[in-house]
């Protein structure tokens, strides 16, 4: 069995190398990218996360261990925290808890602050950020299209706006009418 990160078959290879200015991926995240793609030419077709976790453990291709343990209590955590909202004084549900990557001892690191008692700096930085990853997320489902459009699609492309003022708008009323 080939055990080289690859994308579909369609795509071709992807090689170590420079990836349009991304960061590569650990080793570690090459195996799980790698125990997918078993998955997935074992089992053609869409699949759970948990139904591949499950072969995974299932084909002992994947053990935990005392440091991935962690990892994936962090990583639940910043999921649950991510995902805890309150209402602010003027009725709107916000996030409550906030991730800015920063320097900290000399090292840099994810915190998270509490949008009820952080401080204008972090708050700053906290939203900069996640806006930056808003529009990373655009960028690659851009490219995303625009690769499916010009390499798989046999009809009309599918064209995406990224002008989000309207959806916004939209949101806005319908949170005024809900009010």
């Amino acid at each position: 069995m080939d055990h080289t990160v690859s994308a579909y078959r369609w795509m071709g290879r992807v090689s170590r190398g420079h990836l349009g200015g991304k960061t590569m991926p650990s080793y570690y995240t090459e195996r799980l990218q790698q125990i997918a793609n078993d998955y997935m030419e074992q089992f053609p077709g869409p699949a759970t996360r948990r139904q591949i976790a499950a072969w995974a453990l299932e084909t002992k291709r994947w053990q935990p261990q005392h440091g991935t343990l962690i990892a994936q209590l962090a990583e639940e955590l910043s999921r649950a925290m991510r995902e805890e909202y309150i209402m602010d004084p003027q009725g709107r549900s916000v996030r409550a808890k906030h991730a800015a990557r920063m320097a900290r001892d000399g090292q840099q690191m994810t915190l998270w602050g509490d949008i009820r008692n952080a401080g204008r700096e972090f708050m700053e930085v906290a939203l900069q950020q996640r806006r930056r990853q808003i529009v990373g997320d655009c960028r690659q489902l851009k490219l995303d299209a625009d690769s499916y459009n010009e390499n798989k699609n046999p009809g009309p492309p599918i064209q995406l706006i990224f002008d989000f003022r309207a959806d916004l708008a939209e949101l806005d009323a319908l949170d005024a009418l809900a009010s």
